[in-house]
């Protein structure tokens, strides 16, 4: 149903319409395309591939050949078309729907299978891009002339790039991809195990192989990949799942070698399990030899320690009494002394309390003599203030009810009158002492010497 051939019948030339609803004109017929019987026959198989025949097939009926050829790519995939009349291919990579134009074929893979690897085996429109494994048997040789059958396996994958055109067709460059790999790989084991002897071959065959399909670096380590150029196929391992002898000679040699190695492994290990049970029995025999000294070390010190404290009891036994005494007078002693300090320090701290006790107390009695002579004195002090606050307000008032003009007058008063009696007795001058307070008559004299000529006379 996608789509139809149609042949023009005026020019001949064939075309593909699809996707739409077409009508013939009246000078167009369908054309019918045919196929080879290899690709129709994996046209009708459900993986587009012959080497098995179990494989189920599409639930379909013959071809319609007027129909356009389609076959759906799987994922990871690649098919080729190749366009005979342009002469040129074009790969399309899964998952992905292929519509074969009028002028198109599907590129048939043929490649090797089974094992050991046999050409034109499997038949198939599109190549798997990987990564996947592939297995093969190979024969070789070793210098001492053991034939080997090695069952190997190597996982591999294309490394291109699929938006290049270019890169895209290389991979499609070798027809038979698996076929050239196992042949290279073969040949690389072949070479590397024909260089050694079997006995080196059986104990490093997975190093030996390894390196004789990778290669070793400049530093000598083992690469992780071998690829070929051609169609960008990468070999990533390779496993070896067995190796078997081809000869029945060397099949017997190998079989009797190996149960000798089984026997002497048995023989060695029974040799081991006897010495070793020698070994503990000498370990046990020595460790109870040397248990039994040191019980015989063990009892003579017992001994001996017994022998001293029998010695020591019969000295303390012949001293005892005198050890007693003696011992019971410097208790007693010791006990009197004891005492004797003991009431030593008792008066000691009676005295010293007793003292303590008059201090305190003669600093009581201070601090109350002290507080009730600042009391008294506060009281004076206050007293003495109040009795000059009275003076002051009486003197005051006083001088306030007698007015400042008569307080003028009588101290005038006096002085006035005592200046009248002067002379009225005709004195200028007059002296009055009560004999208790001494006068410098000198001086007074000399004063009164030099107050005028009237003292004089």
């Amino acid at each position: 149903n996608e789509g139809i051939y149609i042949r023009d019948l005026k020019t001949g030339k064939v075309r593909s319409v699809s996707g739409q609803t077409y009508m013939l004109s009246p000078y167009e017929e369908l054309w019918e395309k045919d196929l080879p019987s290899v690709v129709e026959e994996l046209l009708t198989k459900t993986d587009g591939r012959s080497n098995d025949p179990k494989a189920p097939q599409k639930p379909t009926g013959p071809r319609n050949k007027t129909r356009v050829v389609t076959y759906r790519a799987p994922h990871n995939s690649a098919v080729q078309i190749y366009d005979y009349k342009a002469k040129e291919a074009r790969v399309v990579f899964g998952p992905d729907l292929v519509m074969l134009g009028p002028d198109e074929q599907f590129t048939i893979l043929s490649l090797s299978g089974e094992k050991p690897k046999r050409a034109h085996v499997i038949k198939s429109l599109h190549l798997f891009l990987g990564p996947d494994f592939m297995t093969d048997i190979v024969v070789v040789e070793t210098s001492d002339h053991a034939r080997l059958s090695l069952n190997l396996s190597y996982n591999w994958f294309f490394e291109i790039d699929k938006e290049t055109d270019k890169e895209a067709e290389k991979i499609f460059s070798v027809p038979d991809f698996v076929g050239d790999a196992c042949k290279a790989i073969a040949s690389r084991v072949r070479g590397s195990v024909a260089s050694v002897s079997f006995d080196h071959f059986h104990k490093n065959s997975a190093s030996l192989i390894r390196q004789a399909v990778f290669g070793a670096d400049d530093t000598g380590k083992i690469r992780n990949r071998f690829g070929f150029s051609a169609n960008g196929l990468i070999i990533t391992n390779v496993d070896i799942q067995s190796v078997e002898p081809v000869d029945q000679r060397t099949r017997d040699a190998l079989q009797k070698s190996v149960q000798l190695a089984i026997e002497i492994t048995t023989k060695s290990q029974e040799a081991s399990a006897k010495h070793e049970a020698e070994r503990r029995e000498q370990e046990a025999r020595g460790r109870l030899e040397r248990q039994k000294i040191t019980d015989e070390a063990e009892a003579e010190k017992a001994r001996k320690d017994l022998l001293e404290l029998q010695a020591q009891s019969a000295t303390v036994e012949a001293s005892g009494q005198a050890t007693a005494e003696a011992r019971a007078r410097a208790a007693a002693a010791a006990i009197e002394g004891e005492a004797a300090v003991k009431q030593a320090q008792l008066q000691a701290e009676a005295n010293k309390i007793k003292a303590q006790s008059d201090l305190e107390q003669t600093k009581a009695k201070q601090d109350a003599e002290i507080n009730h002579q600042k009391a008294l004195n506060e009281l004076e002090i206050n007293k003495a203030r109040d009795l000059s606050n009275i003076e002051a307000k009486k003197f005051k008032d006083v001088v306030d009810a007698i007015g400042a003009e008569t307080i003028k007058s009588i101290a005038q008063a006096g002085p006035e009158m005592q200046a009248k009696l002067l002379q009225g007795l005709g004195l200028k001058g007059f002296l009055i002492t009560d004999g208790n307070s001494p006068i410098n008559l000198f001086n007074t004299a000399g004063g009164l010497i030099g107050g005028g000529p009237g003292l004089q006379n």
